[in-house]
């Protein structure tokens, strides 16, 4: 179509059902006297760490009054509910989670808002930090500033080698920026009286604020977006609520003068939606009922529904630059020769619906994909890639995905109160009593493989979208899919759930296999920065298959394993400090490595020692990390001559030449700081006085490691190390390693497609992983002494100190730390935040065991 014009694309209200699938659905519990409502209007968010926040009205029939509540959830636990009185008066009108993730905003139609921080960095523990306020100004819209990350997606890439190709920094400015040109965080709001209101976030905690009007002629909003343009302005779009009236928008200029915040405002093009100037449709849809940017770092294209009673229809716009035609007189006075053509900027219409069913919610895709405005045959082209779509929920119960440039359809669900056969046609279906229950809100996940809706019950859904859309795609596509996201929250620190939820036992060792032959292909920088993350994808995979998962316990305690080595060599300081470019840690890695002698003395005699004097109390607070990586190493040497047994956590450590060399270095170090303090040396239980049980392990050790140092030359252990293997048990007390739980998670339980039903606060009854029963040996039955795992130490039968535990690998660990020796508090700062494997930590009853 020329530009300017669109043929209507057809929507079908019947279609064949496919590409969704509900994965579960929590609900609330009943009770006689207070009851969760859903508020008007009922809002929600999705952060990037997988966690959704949405709203309700907590209804008290004794009092008759209303309380506003926030509550926000996991969605690996969706049934472990923080529910918590907002405090706003007035009904919240908005939430928005920060870049991170850690942080929520919410507004009401007082003019309120709040910023929400996890206390404790605990996933189910929230409390209000700072906040700002346009009293009595209901807020329409809200955004946290730009913080000038973009990390784009190039699908066609997707097969490329190299990370740097798939994925590009987009050059993207900050709202506003600190000296030294860090961005400034905070947020900006919209008010139904055309306010618009900037809070600024100060280092030390201070909350700079400005108000100030969007234009001279102030008018009521009914509907508003921010988005952001690269070079660090902000656009805002307003609209009163009837389609008979423009679409206004306004670049917005934040800037701080004199230590106060200013705000300039300008007025950019309007426009006026297509179906008011179509005269069969010019009054049939009355009001604008949704006004969304497709993305927030895109304020060039725009998302608007129009709606009656019954009915709604949807257009994109995109804003594009063209060339101002010139009069011939003025042509002939001064001919525009090439650039010198005048250019404004003018909305377009880029595609439109027929008339839909009354949509009820929208949901706009978070993936940065790079793909032009005018680039609808790539569109095409890559139609079934999932995060080009944007879904639409409707009244009668169903929600379609339809391309978020095009408008085509590519997936359909239909909800029970929508269910009806294929070739029935629209207009015979009987009407059913009442209001149907559809979704009220409604967000996709970071990758657009999940979708959560709350519906007007206040129940909680949470569907699946295939990588396919419900279309026929061969394996190595759909795969190819789940690869390239999976890479993308690699690269990003995203939470990789939503991708988790579409793989199938089947899958999980080609995927596995694949993420590391592209991990392998990447240059060294960056394979160091991604090594613990890329560790953990494996474990969350592995969890999905029955043959694998005992591959889980291995990549756990290789990330315990190189944090235990990181903070360890960083405890080394070299005795001068004009010493070399190596650091104490980085000479002891090398010399490990080019010395394969099998006595650690001899080894020991090649190192600085003064570079490995540390204090006594240092030394004894380490004792418990050290006592692990003996027991781990007295534990996987004694497994070694059943490696051809069925498959046993540890297996994988003894073809793994890296972390073998790990487990050398620190041997050496330990032995070292056993002379200076023999009290942190791990304890064996050995059958004579006379044992030298580290010299004993460190040998056996490097035979091993010199069987697959080389990751390209694996060897088989000979005769001789196994059957000196195979005396361990006669010479040490072998001990039981404490591997990690089972995580008692949701994800799991969800293979079978089968939908699972939960309940708000009620943990589910449901048999956990089929393979469980594997692993009864190593893990710790009800009622015996549970262990800090990343501590090391044991808390007894029935804690009395209150833990946290991973939300992802099941981890736990004290909330508090018991001890105040520098060495350990570096050790916990590595985790305080996030767990090892990058998963949440959310705070456990004291009655967990």
């Amino acid at each position: 179509s020329p530009p300017g014009r669109t043929e209507p694309v057809p929507c079908p209200r019947r279609g064949r059902a496919g590409g969704m699938d509900l994965a579960y659905v929590c609900e609330w519990e009943k009770k006689p006297k207070s009851n969760h409502c859903p508020s008007i209007p009922l809002v929600c968010a999705w952060s990037c760490r997988n966690l959704i926040a949405f709203t309700t009205d907590l209804r008290n029939e004794e009092e008759k009054d209303l309380t506003h509540m926030v509550h926000i959830i996991d969605t690996e636990h969706p049934w472990d509910v923080y529910s918590v009185n907002s405090g706003h008066t007035e009904v919240i009108t908005c939430l928005e989670w920060d870049q991170s993730g850690s942080r929520l905003l919410s507004a009401d139609a007082d003019g309120h808002i709040k910023c929400w921080s996890m206390t404790d960095h605990l996933a189910n523990s929230w409390e209000n930090t700072v906040g700002s306020v346009v009293e009595g100004d209901p807020v329409v819209a809200l955004s946290w500033l730009h913080n000038g990350v973009k990390l784009a997606l190039h699908v066609e890439k997707s097969g490329a080698s190299n990370f740097g190709e798939k994925f590009s920094r987009v050059k993207f400015s900050p709202s506003l920026t600190l000296f030294g040109g860090k961005p400034m965080e905070g947020w900006i709001a919209v008010t139904i009286s055309g306010l618009v209101t900037v809070s600024l976030l100060k280092p030390n905690g201070q909350v700079l604020t400005a108000t100030e009007s969007l234009c001279r002629l102030r008018c009521r909003v009914a509907l508003a977006d921010v988005a952001f343009t690269g070079g660090g302005n902000i656009v805002v779009a307003t609209s009163d609520g009837s389609s008979t009236s423009p679409v206004q928008f306004y670049k917005v200029c934040v800037s701080v003068v004199n230590e106060k915040c200013k705000i300039d405002t300008e007025i950019l093009p309007s426009l006026f939606m297509r179906c008011t100037t179509d005269p069969a449709r010019k009054d049939k849809y009355p009001a604008i009922t949704h006004l969304k940017f497709l993305a927030r770092d895109m304020s060039e294209q725009v998302l608007l529904c129009a709606s009656n009673q019954n009915n709604s229809i949807v257009e994109c716009w995109s804003l594009r630059k063209e060339g101002l035609p010139v009069n011939n007189i003025f042509q002939q006075i001064s001919p525009v020769v090439g650039d010198k053509q005048p250019m404004i900027l003018k909305w377009r219409i880029l595609s439109a619906t027929n008339d839909l069913d009354r949509v009820s919610a929208v949901a706009l895709p978070k993936l940065p994909i790079s793909l032009t405005n005018t680039d609808l045959k790539v569109a095409n082209d890559t139609k079934f890639f999932p995060g080009l779509g944007l879904a639409l929920a409707f009244h009668d119960g169903s929600v379609h995905i339809v391309h978020r440039l095009s408008l085509q359809m590519m997936a359909v669900f239909y909800g029970s109160s929508s269910q009806r056969p294929v070739d029935e046609p629209t207009l015979k279906r009987p009407r059913t009593a009442g209001p149907l229950v559809h979704f009220k809100a409604m967000q996709l996940s970071w990758t657009s493989l999940a979708l959560a809706g709350v519906d007007s019950h206040g129940k909680l859904s949470m569907l699946r979208i295939s990588p396919s859309m419900g279309h026929v795609l061969d394996m190595n596509m759909s795969l190819r899919h789940l690869l390239f996201l999976l890479e993308y929250c690699m690269v990003t620190g995203y939470d990789w759930w939503d991708i988790l939820l579409h793989v199938q036992p089947s899958m999980v060792q080609n995927l596995v296999e694949k993420l590391h032959e592209e991990y392998m292909r990447q240059n060294a920088a960056l394979q160091q920065v991604l090594s613990t993350r890329i560790v953990a994808m494996k474990a969350s995979l592995c969890k999905l298959s029955s043959s694998t998962v005992a591959r889980v316990c291995d990549y756990h305690a290789k990330l315990f394993l190189i944090a235990i080595s990181c903070t360890l060599k960083s405890l080394l300081r070299p005795h001068f400090l004009n010493t070399p470019d190596k650091s104490p840690g980085d000479r002891l890695t090398e010399i490990c490595s080019k010395i394969t002698d099998v006595d650690i003395d001899k080894v020991m005699i090649n190192l600085k020692t003064e570079e490995f004097v540390l204090e006594m109390t240092t030394l004894q607070s380490l004792q418990q990390l050290i006592q692990w990586v003996g027991d781990f190493v007295l534990y996987l040497l004694a497994s070694l001559p059943n490696q051809g047994s069925p498959v046993r956590p540890g297996h994988s450590f003894l073809r793994d030449g890296a972390s073998l060399g790990m487990f050398r270095e620190l041997m050496v170090v330990i032995r070292i700081w056993g002379l200076l303090k023999p009290s942190c040396l791990p304890v064996y239980t050995a059958t004579s006085d006379t044992q030298d049980s580290m010299s004993l392990l460190f040998r056996l050790l490097t035979k091993l490691w010199l069987c697959c140092r080389e990751e390209n030359h694996i060897t088989e252990p000979d005769d001789a190390l196994i059957d000196e293997c195979c005396l361990l048990p006669s010479q040490l007390l072998i001990p039981n390693i404490d591997w990690l739980p089972i995580n008692d998670g949701i994800i799991s339980k969800l293979q079978n497609k089968q939908l699972v039903r939960l309940q708000f606060g009620k943990a589910p009854g449901l048999v956990g992983h089929t393979v469980s029963s594997q692993f009864d040996a190593f893990v710790r039955a009800p009622g015996q002494p549970k262990i800090d795992h990343l501590r090391r130490l044991h808390l007894g039968a029935y804690p009395t100190e209150e833990c946290k535990s991973c939300t992802r690998c099941g981890c736990v660990t004290m909330l508090k730390s018991p001890n105040k020796v520098t060495a350990v508090k570096q050790w916990e700062q590595r985790w305080i935040k996030n767990c090892l494997c990058g998963g949440l930590w959310r705070k456990m009853p004291l009655s967990y065991s």
